[in-house]
């Protein structure tokens, strides 16, 4: 008859942790963690923190567990999330970057954002978008909360200028042809940022894309003036933005 520790071992995916919290939980005591490591079942990795003997945690499995086991309140968002749905060929990267969206508090744990691991974690803290759009998603025997298509390519628009390049941007904006037009809806009603909206609107409209169509703009609470995102750059009375040369003359 398998042990408690054999049937934890079958179940639990070779990329991810076990926190001391969830263990208790599933009715390991101190003592037989402590005898699991001794006995080389288990390693410590920091302070309540243990994975199997001759596991590799990757980020997204160590996520992955964290939101299972503590219930921590983050997603995978921007060109991160539009990769794992298939959409990344435009955004070129070294060491492949994992953008966490998470709240202030509490924050992702120290170990982790320290730790040498398959992916560069990009941490960030944004309200803009609310909680709108934010799905379950299987990957590689784990469910990461990662944002859909049509909240991460908003995603990039808010994190354009720092993290992407607005061109870049529009490159993969260019191949979503399927968004779903009440999600877009409901998040551009709902989000804070005039940023994001009138660039993605433009975006949307230059794309030319379908579902564009069906948005009724006039729910969209754009601001007033105008708003610049390229000094020196072209401006676009429609929305009333300023946007690099190159993006406006793409064809």
């Amino acid at each position: 008859m398998p042990t408690k520790i054999n049937i934890l071992r079958q179940e639990s995916p070779s990329t991810g942790i076990l926190l001391t919290s969830w263990l208790e939980k599933s009715g390991f005591s101190r003592s037989e963690i402590c005898d699991y490591v001794k006995s080389g079942w288990l390693q410590r990795i920091s302070t309540g923190v243990y994975r199997f003997s001759g596991d590799k945690p990757s980020l997204y499995g160590i996520l992955a567990s964290y939101q299972k086991q503590a219930g921590l309140n983050y997603h995978i968002g921007a060109a991160s999330a539009l990769e794992l749905f298939g959409f990344s060929h435009y955004i070129t990267m070294s060491k492949p970057k994992a953008v966490v969206f998470s709240p202030i508090r509490p924050p992702l744990p120290r170990w982790l954002t320290d730790a040498e691991l398959d992916m560069t974690l990009v941490k960030v803290s944004s309200k803009a978008l609310g909680t709108i759009g934010v799905e379950q998603f299987d990957y590689q025997g784990h469910r990461l909360a990662i944002s859909s298509p049509e909240r991460a390519i908003m995603e990039c628009i808010l994190l354009s200028h720092d993290h992407y390049n607005l061109m870049d941007v529009f490159y993969l904006f260019e191949s979503l042809t399927t968004l779903r037009a009440t999600l877009v809806q409901q998040l551009l009603e709902s989000c804070s940022s005039v940023k994001v909206k009138r660039l993605f609107l433009y975006m949307a409209d230059k794309s030319r894309h379908r579902w564009f169509t069906k948005l009724d703009v006039s729910r969209i609470s754009l601001g007033s003036g105008t708003r610049s995102f390229m000094k020196g750059g072209v401006k676009i009375p429609k929305y009333n933005i300023v946007i690099p040369k190159e993006l406006a003359e793409y064809e």
